[in-house]
């Protein structure tokens, strides 16, 4: 080991440690209050770590690193049990001495670039207090028992479905393992979004709510505020911009999954779906400069780790690759992209997954696949659009149409050219 590279190894451990003891001391240590471990403190614990596993390494002797590990081990139980007799009954400082010290460790082994990631996620961790105890308090029980049905049955039935056709053509794209495996990879996606929908305050803004909201259903936030423009006059800009929002982070939603299950389709799906997607920015830039409000953005949205929902859309997904393998059996393209503009006024996930995956084995011609995800997604836009102009205000309708058309124009005009 170069003298450059055992600087770097105890550099990196400094800077590490000191990042934690920097958050640890910011968040608690307030004038007159004497924490356990502050951004000096940390630092030396991670320095001790890189240290005594140098030692360790250079003497031969493994029992100098257990040591020391053995010596802050107790020395973070005796500060918890010191603060414990002042009321204090918290682990997290103590839990984040452990880790920089760990974290030095693995910089002596030259694990600089997991121990940056293992400090960093601690740091941010750490600093999420606030959101992640909202994220709790917003929780209900029915949202722990939803996620954890679909945990379960996930873990028990995943694993034994068989991963094969079981049927001749056209049913040989009804693979159970892949079916199930795609209600796993989209509720995922959906619960990112409701969970960030949970930890983000209402009164931080309509347009954010409806921009996370995107992620888990841009139809039920369509449909919200859509029905809230008839209650509350006024707002038809700022629940006009939430609309946008979910409608643009659904253009984005779309590049996730298609770039998941075919990358190599993804090159030719970006360019329409970006496009449009900036339309809708373009046109939030603008309803947000023209009317800012303090008015608190709420949707309702369903748990998708519901059973009953991944189900559902197991079986609608299941059903979508059915018809777009039938219609390319004997339809042809045309077939292929009929279906998916009617797939797509209900749901377009489920389209976009399923031609994606008949692309990816060879079953559909990529650019078939690319101009049906493409017109799923501006007949997704163009159902939503009507449940605007069939349940929103007429002050909702004026200002939303203009948007509305000229995402549903590009995305149509720019699918001509794939």
């Amino acid at each position: 080991m170069t003298q450059p590279d055992l600087f770097l190894r105890f550099g990196v451990a400094l800077a590490i440690g000191f990042l934690i003891g920097l958050q640890r001391e910011f968040a608690w240590g307030t004038k007159g209050r004497e924490i356990v471990a502050g951004e000096r403190t940390f630092a030396l614990i991670s320095l001790s770590g890189c240290l005594a596993a140098m030692l360790a390494d250079f003497s031969g002797v493994p029992l100098i690193l257990f040591g020391v590990i053995l010596t802050v081990g107790v020395m973070a139980v005796v500060a918890y049990y010191v603060y414990a007799l002042q009321g204090h009954t918290g682990l997290t400082t103590e839990i984040a001495i452990l880790l920089a010290l760990m974290i030095g460790i693995l910089c002596f082994w030259g694990e600089l670039m997991l121990a940056a990631a293992i400090g960093i996620a601690t740091t941010v961790l750490l600093s999420l207090k606030v959101e992640t105890d909202r994220f709790v308090s917003a929780l209900t029980r029915q949202d722990i028992s939803a996620a954890l049905q679909f945990a379960v049955i996930t873990a028990i039935i995943l694993p034994i479905l068989p991963n094969q056709a079981l049927l001749p053509p056209p049913f040989d794209v009804l693979n159970p393992f892949k079916i199930w495996l795609m209600v796993v990879f989209i509720s995922g996606i959906n619960f990112l979004g409701y969970v960030l929908v949970k930890l983000v305050d209402p009164r931080q803004g309509i347009g954010l709510i409806g921009l996370l909201g995107g992620i888990v259903s841009s139809t039920a936030v369509t449909l919200g505020f859509s029905e809230r423009s008839n209650r509350e006059t006024g707002f038809e800009k700022p629940f006009a911009l939430a609309i946008m929002a979910a409608w643009t982070m659904m253009f984005a939603k779309v590049l996730v999954e298609v770039g998941v299950v075919n990358f190599a389709l993804l090159n030719l799906v970006w360019k329409p779906i970006v496009f449009a997607g900036l339309v809708g920015l373009g046109y939030i830039v603008y309803l947000f400069l023209a009317q800012r409000t303090t008015e608190e953005g709420e949707v309702a949205l369903g748990n998708p780790f519901d059973l009953s929902s991944a189900i559902k859309f197991g079986f609608f997904y299941g059903l979508v690759l059915l018809v777009a393998r039938t219609a390319e059996i004997y339809f042809g393209d045309i077939g292929v992209l009929v279906s998916s503009v009617l797939s797509g006024l209900v749901d377009v996930d489920a389209i976009t997954l399923s031609v994606s995956d008949l692309s990816r084995t060879g079953l559909l011609d990529s650019n078939v696949a690319a101009r049906a995800v493409v017109l799923a997604a501006m007949s997704n836009t163009l159902a939503k659009g009507g449940m605007v102009l069939l349940g929103g205000s007429p002050g909702l309708r004026r200002v939303m149409l203009p948007g509305w058309l000229l995402m549903l124009a590009t995305g149509i005009v720019a699918a001509l050219f794939i």
